[in-house]
């Protein structure tokens, strides 16, 4: 009896011990600029603005005077740069949280300007409607023009009365 109980206890433990062991791998989602084929891929290296992008944590890393820094936004001096347009270049062979231990490797090999071979980004770049913002604008003139809805009528031009007018 005692054998048995000690069997099972045994395995038990052995079942529960191995049900705990997971592995997490926290891979983010590589964004809709991200080039299509490199899902499990941590590090993008955008050499027409010098800047990394860490998949993982969704930041971008950048030089600042010598102190490396992680932002959820390009730094203002790149918010213009097409992010969809640039060339990205996947770093396959790098394991680890400082893709900048080889930047002046990165810097030699993908100079500004540099383009490999052609990409596909992972989703569409979002249109801005501009003519939006003209239908808005055209409607509110429209309505100025047919006398409703026009604030810088006098009082009195409007008709207060509620019916009795003479």
């Amino acid at each position: 009896m005692k054998k048995l109980v000690f069997a099972s206890v045994l395995f038990m433990s052995v079942f529960f011990a191995h049900a705990q062991v997971s592995i997490n791998v926290n891979i983010g989602t590589p964004p809709s600029w991200g080039p299509q084929g490199y899902d499990d891929d941590r590090y993008y290296y955008l050499p027409d603005i010098d800047v990394y992008y860490d998949v993982n944590q969704s930041v971008f890393i950048y030089d600042n005077g010598g102190k490396w820094m992680r932002e959820k936004r390009l730094p203002s001096r790149y918010r213009q740069y097409d992010l969809y347009s640039g060339y990205k270049v996947v770093l396959t062979d790098y394991r680890g949280d400082a893709p900048y231990t080889y930047h002046s490797k990165h810097r030699a090999n993908y100079p500004k300007g540099y383009k490999g071979q052609p990409q596909k980004n992972r989703g569409e770049k979002p249109v801005k409607n501009k003519s939006q913002g003209k239908q808005k604008s055209d409607n509110k003139e429209k309505r100025n023009s047919s006398g409703k809805n026009n604030s810088h009528k006098s009082d009195k031009d409007h008709d207060h009365s509620q019916g009795n007018r003479r």
